[in-house]
């Protein structure tokens, strides 16, 4: 088994960690939606905003191999090729998903910090990186709840030119990232 991409299809560390980064995605938002069905303050809800940030942090740290697997192998082609302009939306929907997966926890991890929050990370409790500031925790939450929200566009996005490049174009598009089979 390859750790790299061939011409034809991504390596199964990169089909692995694609898979895994949308596990972890749906707990991050489905954590952060379910809180709102407990009372403020309850064991449940405190609960959920802990699985948020975890989950977010280990969306920044499993991103780092992602790049490192998309750069330093080479990217399937696209058979047959998109036009330019489809090329181009692609790439930059893949930046701002990137994009997201990198500022998100950052600005997570710095609103906890700036509001005196316990950083949780499955068991441990990381170090806040600034002092308290509970005006700067507002004005942090207002872009983090922003971007969160514009994070389901840019999801929602990949994942219908996902189907329609599959269904409506029948190019490889899709199954460049779906395991092999045997």
């Amino acid at each position: 088994m390859t750790q790299q991409n061939t011409q034809t299809r991504y390596s199964p560390l990169s089909i692995g960690l694609h898979w895994l980064m949308l596990l972890v995605f749906i707990g991050v938002y489905g954590s952060i939606e379910l809180r709102e069905l407990f009372e403020k303050g309850s064991d449940p809800r405190e609960m959920l905003k802990s699985w948020h940030f975890m989950l977010g942090i280990l969306l920044f740290v499993l991103v780092w191999p992602r790049i490192a697997a998309r750069f330093t192998s080479p990217t399937p082609a696209v058979v047959p090729e998109p036009e330019k302009i489809q090329q181009l939306a692609a790439k930059l929907l893949h930046l701002a998903l990137y994009v997201l997966m990198i500022a998100m926890p950052i600005s997570g991890y710095l609103l906890l910090s700036a509001a005196g929050k316990p950083i949780p990370f499955f068991g441990l409790e990381l170090p806040a990186l600034i002092d308290t500031d509970k005006e700067l925790a507002k004005q942090i939450k207002e872009v983090h709840e922003l971007v969160g929200s514009a994070g389901y566009f840019l999801i929602g996005a990949h994942f219908v030119a996902a189907l329609y490049h599959h269904f409506i174009v029948r190019d490889n598009t899709m199954t460049r990232m779906l395991p092999e089979k045997k």
